[in-house]
């Protein structure tokens, strides 16, 4: 017969009083963050963008605000020598007893794991002491009845405009709709010609989630159709018209449109979720390409993100065997980026020292990337995933990337015997380089591709103009193409504000010898941008040059990228579609409000 050894009574106080601080400091974060997500209600309800942006930008920086108390009370109650190792492990036992019945357990075991890795040397990262495996299970966690977590209406019975209205209204904007029958009728139509909803079966419903899902200046209602065996995903965008009253601005029904508009490349949403398991449950339903760790982050819950990544990551690495390798493409000269083939991300590490002309520091790329990270990215830049401490296997590294390691980036590398300890990297989506894009299409005698790539590389910078984001190298090396192929900005080092740029025409030259000058015979700021240059390091190319001056030709002169600017200085928060123009109902009185 076989003995089932059961773990001694736990007995330390000093580890059951720990465990429930760590708890206490995440339920604190979760109140604020939830409390910012109902403050986004408001905010789109009086149309105070500014606040808005604010409040999304300042909720980022909640949960390692709240980390740091958490740490900084372990540390000064506790001593060293009382956190022994025995001490540790019951401290996550203990954990583990009072999430019993809690309604973000995943969320708070990363918030123990966040606050324990800050006081734990990087030897004790495993299951004994952290939750390298999850341990609470988030199936069927109940939320309170007053709020389940979606809600179902049945067209069968009431009708199908009568449902589509009552989804509208039962989420109590504080606002008047502009023509809310006209518009339900129009969502009607669009819905029964995508969906085919003129023969009801028996079990037909709506299915949608209780909380508006807020960005800019945009609110979200996410939901399923579901007639017979079929579900059907819809998002419909609720905007401002310009007389401030709302309208609903289009209903999303292609798969494809609600990917982008979920997309890894724009801003997180602003949701009030008491179980958000059940919103990622729920929204995979509807995304069933994105992984869970993608469907965290872009509901604002970027730790837990991180955290399915990387273990993710540890199960790709578990089953398959190729080996990192350098990434294809021009090399960067302030990034060394590497790569595992069969894993659809690439990894970035900043290298030691920068050849001329950069001049920057490790310091001020790490500024750079934090901007983004709590700037609004529009759908042009790619999130990013910064760890530190990353323990890869030494034998899956090719000769060739460990030489690159070693000459550009001593100081982040560290060999522990099997083991290579890279301590500060950025994870991002791979995509294909604009530039390595361009040339295949090219060589192919591929206009099409080469229209499409130049064309969506000016709607990008556009976009970023928009919202306030000069990129500041504009080479096709540093824009890549997503699977939806939307152009995507992603080296960002040389980032900076549209606002802080002074956009400038080139002197004329005095006489002949100015103008043979090989040196510019003019001053020249630091800030300073001279729109009238790009063509010359862009347009190199008959092809290219030909659909960027069919297309993007304003986007040479110092007047539009100035104008651009003065919007932003004047307080306009500029408007960019997270879905295309064409499937908007295009109300006559509606501004473009997203």
């Amino acid at each position: 017969m076989t003995q089932v050894a059961f773990p001694k009574l736990l007995s330390s106080q000093i580890a059951f009083d720990i465990a429930r601080t760590i708890l206490d400091g995440f339920d604190k974060h979760y109140r604020l963050f939830r409390e910012a997500s109902q403050a986004a209600k408001r905010h789109f309800e009086t149309a105070d963008w500014a606040v808005a942006q604010r409040a999304a930008r300042e909720r980022i920086d909640y949960y390692d605000k709240r980390v740091g108390e958490a740490v900084a009370t372990l540390e000064n109650d506790y001593a060293p020598e009382d956190l022994v190792d025995g001490v540790w492990r019951e401290i996550k036992l203990h954990y583990i007893g009072l999430l019993s019945g809690h309604k973000q357990p995943e969320l708070a075991e990363t918030f123990f794991n966040s606050v324990s890795v800050k006081i734990l040397h990087r030897t004790y990262y495993h299951n004994d002491f952290l939750f390298v495996r999850p341990v609470i299970s988030t199936e069927y966690i109940e939320t309170e009845e007053l709020q389940p977590t979606y809600r179902v209406y049945y067209p069968a019975a009431d009708g199908l405009r009568f449902a589509l209205k009552r989804i509208v209204t039962n989420f109590q904007l504080a606002c008047p709709f502009a023509a809310l029958d006209r518009d339900v009728q129009l969502v009607e139509a669009r819905m029964r010609e995508a969906f085919g909803l003129d023969q009801l079966e028996p079990n037909q419903q709506f299915q949608v989630l209780s909380s508006l899902f807020f960005r800019n200046k945009g609110a979200y209602i996410v939901g399923r159709a579901i007639n017979g065996a079929r579900e059907y995903p819809f998002v419909i965008p609720v905007l401002h018209n310009r007389r401030g009253e709302l309208v609903l601005d289009t209903v999303l029904t292609d798969p494809l449109h609600i990917a982008v508009l979920f997309s890894f490349t724009r801003a997180y949403f602003l949701v009030d979720m008491e179980v958000p398991s059940a919103y990622v449950q729920f929204l995979r339903s509807l995304l069933p390409r994105k992984p869970k760790s993608e469907i965290y982050t872009l509901l604002g819950l970027q730790k837990q993100g991180k955290t399915l990544f990387y273990r993710d990551y540890l199960q790709h690495l578990k089953h398959s065997s190729d080996r990192f390798q350098s990434a294809p493409g021009i090399r960067g000269l302030v990034m060394l980026v590497f790569e595992l083939p069969s894993f659809p991300y690439v990894f970035k590490v900043i290298k030691d020292f920068y050849p001329p002309p950069k001049e920057t520091t490790r310091a001020q790329v790490k500024e750079k990337y934090l901007l983004v990270k709590h700037h609004d990215r529009v759908g042009r830049m790619a999130d990013t995933l910064e760890y530190s401490d990353v323990a890869f296997p030494l034998h899956r590294f090719s000769e060739e990337l460990l030489a690159d390691l070693r000459q550009h980036a001593p100081s982040l590398v560290e060999i522990e015997g099997e083991r290579i300890i890279i301590k500060h990297l950025y994870i991002e989506r791979r995509m294909v380089p604009l530039n390595i894009y361009l040339a295949e299409a090219g060589q192919a005698k591929d206009e099409e591709r080469i229209e499409h790539g130049i064309v969506e590389y000016g709607n990008a910078i556009r976009d970023l103009v928009a919202a306030n984001i000069f990129p500041g190298d504009m080479l096709y090396k540093n824009f890549g193409l997503t699977r939806q192929g939307r152009v995507v900005f992603y080296d960002y080092d040389e980032i900076e504000y549209l606002t802080d740029c002074v956009f400038r025409d080139i002197p004329e030259a005095r006489n002949e010898e100015e103008e043979m000058a090989s040196e510019p015979w003019y001053p020249i700021g630091k800030h300073d941008v001279f729109p009238e240059q790009f063509g010359r390091f862009l347009l190199g190319n008959p092809k290219i040059r030909h659909y960027f001056m069919q297309h993007h030709a304003d986007l040479l002169t110092r007047a539009w990228w100035q104008s651009h600017k003065d919007r932003i200085l004047a307080g306009e928060v500029q408007d960019i579609f997270p879905y295309p123009q064409q499937i908007r109902f295009h109300h006559p009185i509606t501004t473009p409000a997203l």
